[in-house]
């Protein structure tokens, strides 16, 4: 039975696709995007997390903890991270919820489970299931076996996914996915490297796989200060999803359908802040100020002139 890390299971999502959904966050990803909104994804395994401002320094951890990670002194807490070995007693102890378990590994079936408790909502408001990250696709036996179990049950399904993987897993993934959500950063690969650590060479050449089947996809950039909210780099998006949606259109996989290629502009937000803090990541985002609902709205109209859907959120 294949099963993976999951650290979060959202329940009454309704930003990760139609309708009221759950969305299952798997850990690990290749990317390193220095503003990413769920840092607690990144790492392919469990970690924890501690939450310095809800400390109580009772003690207990110290108490328990096998590899003495945690110390007291002065009525001062300190966690060593660099001599945990991720157990779970200091979690199991604390009181306050300052140490947290990100991560745990769960079965197929352990998600369903949890899925199918929400069955009604989706069928009320058109629902479903989204895998996120994380990665889904850096594990696309055990993403693709949930979502064969949710199409099973007859749930929606989709997945979010930052393209940086093989066209191998995302193809694995296709027949049992009805809705690919995908970022697109930047258009320059050099500085796509400099902002997520990679090249944007395989994303694209994904983007334009994905472009070729009849999946429905909405494109996403995550709009940064700094790093890619000018208009040279909207208009240089759009009109990369503008050659998609001509090359679904003249390939004939929209056939008498609509294309149901679409953009969506999301802003950046500091929501994040305290998750750097409790996994011991620095922040580099924290400079930055979300840009204004003005400005996302002259961003969207840059990608509707070359003829995109497109909208902010």
């Amino acid at each position: 039975m294949s099963r993976d890390i999951v650290f979060h299971i959202q329940r009454f999502s309704i930003h990760d696709g139609p309708g009221i959904r759950t969305t299952v966050f798997l850990k690990g990803c290749a990317m390193e995007c220095f503003w990413c909104h769920n840092p607690e994804g990144r790492h392919p395994y469990p970690e924890i997390q501690y939450f310095a401002d809800r400390c109580i320094a009772c003690g207990e951890c110290v108490r328990v903890c096998p590899s003495h990670a945690h110390e007291l002194r002065d009525g001062h807490h300190t966690f060593h991270r660099e001599r945990c070995q991720i157990s779970s007693e200091c979690v199991e102890v604390c009181c306050s919820s300052a140490l947290e378990m990100d991560g745990r590994q769960m079965t197929v079936e352990e998600v369903l489970e949890e899925v199918l408790r929400d069955r009604a909502f989706y069928e009320n408001s058109g629902g479903g299931v989204t895998l996120s990250g994380g990665e889904p696709a850096l594990n696309a036996t055990f993403a693709r076996d949930i979502l064969a179990r949710c199409k099973e049950e007859g749930i929606h399904t989709a997945i979010e996914t930052c393209g940086y993987c093989s066209w191998a897993a995302l193809e694995l993934l296709l027949p049992v996915t009805d809705l690919i959500m995908m970022d697109l950063k930047l258009m320059t690969p050099e500085r796509h490297q400099t902002a997520t650590g990679h090249s944007n060479e395989r994303i694209l050449a994904n983007a334009h796989a994905l472009a070729l089947s009849n999946k429905p996809l909405v494109f996403r950039t995550p709009v940064v200060p700094t790093v890619n909210d000018s208009d040279e780099e909207c208009e240089r998006i759009a009109r990369f999803i503008r050659t998609l949606v001509d090359v679904r259109r003249n390939n004939g996989r929209a056939g008498d359908k609509p294309v149901d290629i679409s953009y969506e502009l999301l802003s950046f937000h500091k929501l994040a802040s305290d998750k750097y803090s409790s996994l011991g990541m620095g922040y580099r985002a924290s400079h930055l100020s979300p840009p204004s609902r003005e400005r996302m709205h002259e961003l969207v109209s840059i990608a509707q002139s070359v003829g995109v859907e497109a909208r902010a959120r």
